[in-house]
Formats: structure tokens, C-alpha cells, sequence
């Protein structure tokens, strides 16, 4: 029985509800050279996003998915330091993101290096965190994917077809995604257990229907303000939603804001974004357009739980 792999223990399907398939609790964006690059106390991360957790649980959410891997500040010691502070279960993925962030390891490493060690976090752990990593975040530049992230991304694959756990991409173009897809399928594993991160940045709904229709998960994680304020409107997702929808894809499509978080390159931490855009403001709107509850229940629960669930 397939189970969600949490900073709180593996959770089955009956033991949650909604969850927040995009989201961070502590980011940084510096590159991995930079002074003070990933430092950071559990109490002050605690201070400042323990009441942001609080909002969601009041929401009804059980459970956020952290997006912070590798390269941009991923701490699985404090996102469980968070997690139990709150009493809420926060899914953390191993994994390396994109070229400039790539540490020395990830270019130094062979291919076999990187899939065994992204096997040992997926079965056994993070480093001394006391937390088993759930699922695999990468990503690929706009201009096409280097050799070295297509190195980490076959290594990935190797490590889903071995845990069946799903790989995350952080990828902006399609066009880089349909690359994307070749090496992963050509690496033996499938697209279904692949999530195109982003999806909404890419205006070209035919790239959507394309990775959908081979298997792919699509995510719309811009809820409620995400890039260029002007561009990702509530109109906008609304409407690559319902497209997608209306396609016949709505058990491949995730929604969340990309939301938070706790800063180390700012004072105190930063101002935190709340992520509770998506039950106040957009899923009404969503309602409104048409798109009846037990589909919005779908969206919101059914769809994070299988696709990050193994």
C-alpha cells in the first residue's frame, strides 16, 4: 500500500487530507560559494514559519511538500525541527537543482555515485537529519538541459525505478521538458512518476497536453501571484486549469502557490509569504468558474497524495 513518506513517519492515504504539492519552509537562493550559504537556527525558522504552518492547518491542510533540494539551501534538520514544532508533516525530496547551483559533488560524481546516493536518502535517510527523503527534485536550464543535469537527471531515474519514487523537475520551457522525458524513459523509468514544476511559465498549452498525454504530472504552482505579477493572474491559472481540465488530464494536475519561506540571506529571516492564497482566494473563484467540489477535492488531496506516495 503505497504511503507518503513524511518528517513525521509514513502516512497513509486515510491519514490526511489536503496537501500543499509546491511550497518551501527554507530556501536559499545564493549559490553554494557564497558566505552563510544554508546556515541558518531551527528556533528562528521556527519563530517566523510555525505560524504560517498554523494558517494552512487551520485551513484543513495535513500535509506541504518541501521543494528545497539541493543547491538551493535544501535543510531537512530544520524543515523536521519545524515539522514537529507544528505537529505537521512536511514531504522532503533529495536531489540536485540546476546549473549555477549544482555543488562540486554533482559535477564530480559519476552517474552510478549520484543514483546510489539518492537511493540511501530515499530508503534510509538525509545525512543525520532523522528524515528519509520522499520523492526527487531537480531542474534544467531555460536554454537546455548541460550534460551534468542530464547526468543527475538519469541518475534520478535510476534511483525512482529502484524506490518508485517521483522526480520533480523545476524546468520553465517545455521544449526542455520533452527533453527531458526522452532521457528519462531512455534511463528506463516512465514519465508518470515525472512532475513538470512550473508548467505555468510555459504559454505554449500544446507542450501541456504533450507531457500530459505521455504521462506526465503538470503542475500550475503560481497560485496567487508567482514571476511576473502581471503575466501569472488569477485569470491565467484559472484558465490553464480549466484547459487542462477540459482535456481530460485532471488526475495529472497539481496546484500550489511556490509560497514561504524562511531566507537566510535576509534580516531575520525575510518576510514570509503565506500560503493560504489557494483556500482563500482561489479555489472560490475556481468554484465559481464551474469546476464542481469533488474535482477541486481532487486537486487538493487525491492528486498531491498519489503523486509524491510510494
Amino acid at each position: 500500500m503505497a504511503q507518503l513518506i513524511t518528517t513525521l513517519g509514513p502516512k497513509r492515504a486515510e491519514d490526511l487530507g489536503p496537501i500543499l504539492p509546491h511550497e518551501h519552509v527554507f530556501v536559499d537562493l545564493r549559490t553554494w560559494d557564497k558566505p552563510g550559504y544554508g546556515e541558518g537556527e531551527a528556533a528562528d525558522v521556527i519563530r517566523l514559519m510555525a505560524p504560517e504552518i498554523e494558517r494552512i492547518k487551520a485551513q484543513g491542510f495535513t500535509a506541504l511538500v518541501e521543494c528545497s533540494t539541493i543547491g538551493v539551501g535544501r535543510r531537512a534538520d530544520i524543515d523536521r525541527a519545524v515539522s514537529e514544532a507544528t505537529d505537521f508533516p512536511i514531504v522532503v525530496p533529495t536531489g540536485i537543482y540546476r546549473e549555477p547551483w549544482v555543488p562540486p559533488f554533482g559535477h564530480e560524481w559519476s552517474e552510478d555515485a549520484l543514483a546510489e546516493w539518492m537511493i540511501a536518502e530515499l530508503e534510509e535517510g538525509i545525512e543525520d537529519s532523522g528524515v528519509q527523503a520522499a520523492w526527487i527534485k531537480i531542474s534544467a536550464g531555460d536554454d537546455g538541459i548541460t550534460d551534468t543535469e542530464a547526468k543527475i537527471l538519469r541518475a534520478a531515474a535510476r534511483a525512482g525505478a529502484r524506490t518508485n519514487a517521483v522526480i520533480g523537475s523545476h524546468t520553465i520551457r517545455g521544449r526542455v521538458v520533452m527533453e527531458q522525458l526522452n532521457i528519462l524513459e531512455d534511463a528506463g523509468y516512465t514519465a508518470s512518476r515525472f512532475i513538470w514544476i512550473h508548467t505555468q511559465a510555459e504559454p505554449d498549452f500544446a507542450l501541456h497536453l504533450e507531457a500530459a498525454r505521455r504521462g506526465a504530472w503538470v503542475e500550475n504552482d503560481g497560485i496567487g501571484g508567482w514571476g511576473d505579477p502581471n503575466l501569472y493572474t488569477d485569470a491565467y491559472n484559472l484558465d490553464m486549469i480549466r484547459n487542462v481540465l477540459d482535456a481530460g488530464f485532471g488526475d495529472q494536475l497539481l496546484i500550489s502557490h511556490d509560497r514561504g519561506w524562511y531566507d537566510p540571506a535576509e534580516p531575520g529571516g525575510g518576510t514570509p509569504k503565506p500560503y493560504t492564497y489557494l483556500v482563500d482566494t482561489f479555489l472560490p473563484k475556481l468554484e465559481a468558474s464551474g469546476v464542481d467540489r469533488t474535482t477541486i477535492d481532487t486537486l487538493i488531496r487525491d492528486n498531491p497524495f498519489r503523486a509524491f506516495a510510494r
